[in-house]
């Protein structure tokens, strides 16, 4: 499926699976600021006519893992927020209106009146694809992104000019460029040819029907996002602490990640920077073999990385899910050529940072 008259050159990426789907994370939230506590709880049709610097951002996928340090990130930064979700009790206890202020949470038959009273819409919704993959399960995760993304564009080009959102942010992921241990790739590399490659594709495909003649486009192929609450290392660093971790497979994948923060700023970039737009690869500039990450991760935690996961153990019991362990080498040229600054460019410090906070 392709993506002609839209930003992207080519449709559109699927990812690394345990970043890709932001899944909910189960760590506490450090609420706002002080400053952001000062605004007052908005309503879906609140008026964009006010200063150009504040926004007012519907999200989806607002509960997972990014989706909630975004959240964050927005308020601290005094803008509103409008969660589009299908569970507005489980927003709710994520996200309590007498310690998030500024938030108004809107389940699918409201998403409409968000969306046309917003400056700008960031779509992360997604099922989680780190799992034993049936027939069922892969219809699933690709109707999870596709029908999301289809309603929010839908919603996005039938809202009237003056309150249309100019900005649309809508994740993918890098399994769009396939699985490869000798090539790197960039933004302008051709698709894979598997099945999380086919999702990425169509999934882009549907976020470039917006109207980009008022809408800025920004499709993020995320890689392996990196935080203690959730993704890769809320599964990983357990392992570690009790003596049992080690690379998965051969070792020999690379691993293209990001950390949270530097996710999240990237996100936050692209709504407010104009020069954002099209593809950009959601990734730190220095991935690294599946083997260094986890001896590094072994020496921040003081426990060895002596344990790999045969690939014949993976295969039984994820079955074709587990090709979304065999990596790929994904650079950031884009964000790097806009000038973007990554607080961890090294998966060291970025590992470090973490431990920190253990």
């Amino acid at each position: 499926m392709g993506s002609r008259g839209c930003f992207c050159k080519r449709p559109a990426a699927m990812g690394n699976l345990l970043l890709l789907l932001p899944h909910p994370a189960k760590a506490k939230l450090r609420p706002p600021t002080a400053a952001a506590k000062r605004g007052t709880l908005f309503f879906c049709s609140f008026s964009t006519d006010g200063p150009s610097s504040t926004m007012t951002v519907s999200i989806t996928g607002a509960t997972g893992f990014v989706g909630r340090r975004l959240v964050q990130k927005l308020l601290s930064e005094d803008h509103k927020v409008c969660v589009l979700t299908r569970s507005a009790s489980k927003a709710t206890s994520v996200f309590p209106a007498s310690t998030f202020p500024g938030i108004t949470i809107a389940e699918q038959g409201d998403w409409d009146k968000c969306i046309q009273g917003s400056t700008a819409v960031v779509n992360l919704a997604g099922m989680p694809i780190s799992t034993r993959w049936s027939p069922e399960i892969k219809k699933e995760i690709k109707e999870s992104r596709i029908n999301v993304t289809s309603k929010v564009v839908n919603y996005i080009n039938n809202a009237s000019g003056d309150a249309r959102p100019s900005v649309f942010v809508s994740a993918t992921a890098i399994g769009f460029y396939g699985t490869s241990e000798i090539s790197s790739f960039d933004e302008s590399s051709p698709s894979g040819n598997d099945y999380l490659a086919e999702v990425c594709r169509e999934w882009e495909a549907r976020a470039c029907q917006v109207n980009q003649e008022d809408v800025r486009l920004v499709l993020l192929r995320i890689g392996v996002v990196l935080g203690k609450d959730g993704g890769a290392l809320a599964k990983m660093i357990p392992l570690f602490m009790m003596f049992a971790g080690g690379p998965l497979g051969t070792g020999r994948q690379w691993f293209s990640w990001i950390h949270q923060d530097d996710l999240v700023d990237l996100i936050y970039e692209s709504l407010k920077n104009p020069s954002y737009k099209g593809v950009i690869n959601g990734t730190a500039p220095n991935p690294v073999r599946l083997s260094e990450m986890c001896e590094r991760l072994g020496r921040v935690v003081g426990r060895p990385s002596w344990l790999p996961v045969p690939e014949i153990a993976l295969k039984a019991v994820l079955g074709e899910g587990a090709s979304v362990l065999e990596g790929q080498k994904v650079l950031p040229v884009k964000a790097k050529q806009l000038g973007f600054s990554y607080r961890y460019p090294y998966v060291q410090d970025a590992l470090r940072a973490i431990a920190r906070d253990l």
